[in-house]
């Protein structure tokens, strides 16, 4: 055998070591050629990110005292403490850290453009809102989008995939009866590149007959979900924005103050009392604008920090679990509805939160503001009323469903709903790892 197959077998009898925490032989390896420390093997892996990757505290122990690299970083740029704060050893991560303890958050947020619905390529020129004579105009446009809707299901046509749909982005002429039509309420979006408008377009009244010839095949998305799901992250950006004003408009369509009619103002961002006199047309009580729905939906870290707590409600399909969640009451900051809602629905108590990220949920007009917190209490007492099932599932139980294994212990919420990416974003999903 030639000196570079001896010397890699050599290391590849070191890393062996070091992976199933064979002390013996590996102290006498590093007694025979300390420079075997460093080296690395496959993806980029050295003894030391493999005795953390698989909790072997007194391996660690003493590669750091012969002075094994702590910095160095494998082929996905994680350290010998990421990798074993990715598995669940504290105890290993604390000896790396040299710290008594190691956070349980994770650090980091999500990136903003990876979540559904969160994806805006319109500008919304909200200052164009009360121009009029500029609204009439872009109204005319023969480069102007629309998009319809019924019963807030927007017209789509079918993909190249058949489980992928696209917004029809219909033109005046196609819509010249709709958009005269008495029950035809409009709401301008915004502005693409170039200065094109884009409207949503609504009726209560069935639209088939109002519509010309469409090309292609164009149908209204139903049910709502999962429909919504379906579309492109540009698409699905707009629909939420134009979904949630209409769904809005649907519900307020009379004062909420003195149950008078209404009219539709700034580019159908508001409705304005037509009673004089009535204590909404005095100050700013914003009773005629637009309403967004907070919740908090959270996934909570067990103190191990190797386990996530889950439930399940009724609706869900078969299997399914999902991070809790709930409104924010009145009066209410983000930490404390997320302490109450934890505790409510599953018993647990919680300290530490942290904020993660953030999504448009149109249905109808919701935004979940996503946390990770952390445990204090590991009882679970369920809340029937809310939930059907809660329980805490293990950092590889996790993986496995993410993996979509055949027999993953529950089925992971679709990727494109805010909970799917805090349960990613815990686990700090890596194929290296």
């Amino acid at each position: 055998m030639s000196d570079s197959g001896v010397r890699s077998d050599l290391l590849q009898r070191f890393l062996d070591a070091a992976s199933t925490g064979d002390m013996q032989t590996l102290m006498l390896m590093i007694d025979q050629s300390s420079d075997l420390l460093n080296q690395r093997g496959e993806k980029g892996w050295s003894a030391l990110m493999l005795a953390a990757r698989h909790g072997h505290q007194e391996v660690v122990k003493a590669l750091l005292e012969n002075g094994c690299d702590t910095s160095a970083q494998n082929g996905s740029g994680q350290t010998a403490r990421d990798v074993a704060v990715f598995w669940g050893h504290r105890h290993v991560a604390s000896l790396l850290s040299g710290s008594p303890d190691v956070d349980l958050l994770p650090s980091g947020g999500v990136q903003e453009l990876d979540i559904y619905f969160n994806r805006q390529m319109l500008d919304r020129k909200s200052e164009k809102r009360t121009d009029l004579a500029w609204i009439s105009e872009k109204q005319a446009d023969p480069d102007t989008v629309f998009i319809v809707f019924h019963d807030l299901c927007p017209l789509v046509r079918r993909g190249a995939q058949d489980t992928k749909t696209s917004v029809c982005r219909l033109r005046a002429p196609a819509l010249q009866k709709l958009l005269t039509h008495t029950h035809t309420l409009l709401v301008f979006l915004g502005v693409q590149k170039k200065e094109v408008a884009w409207f949503a377009v609504s009726t209560e009244d069935e639209p088939t007959d109002l519509l010309e010839t469409l090309e292609g095949e164009c149908f209204f998305l139903q049910p709502a979900m999962p429909g919504l799901l379906t579309m492109s992250d540009e698409d699905a950006g707009v629909v939420a924005q134009a979904r949630s004003v209409l769904a809005w408009h649907s519900r307020y369509r009379f004062c909420p103050t003195c149950g008078s009619d209404t009219r539709v103002e700034d580019g159908g961002y508001k409705r304005t009392c037509l009673r004089a006199g009535c204590r909404s047309l005095q100050g700013v009580y914003n009773t005629c604008y637009p309403r967004v729905d907070p919740v908090v939906i959270m996934l909570v870290i067990h103190p191990d920090g190797n386990q996530c707590l889950l439930g399940r409600k009724k609706i869900f399909p078969p299997g399914m679990f999902s991070c809790l969640a709930g409104f924010i009451e009145p009066g209410e900051c983000v930490e404390a509805a997320v302490r109450r809602e934890v505790q409510e629905e599953s018993g647990v108590q919680v300290s530490a939160i942290q904020y993660v990220c953030s999504q448009p949920w149109p249905m109808p007009s919701c935004l979940m503001i996503g946390c990770h917190c952390v445990a204090l209490t590991t009882d679970i007492n369920v809340d029937q009323q809310e939930l059907e099932e809660v329980r805490w599932f293990t950092r590889q139980q996790v993986i496995d469903a993410l993996l979509k294994h055949k027999h993953a212990a529950f089925i992971m919420p679709p990727q494109q709903a805010v909970a799917h990416q805090l349960i990613k974003h815990w686990i700090g999903f890596n194929a290296n790892l």
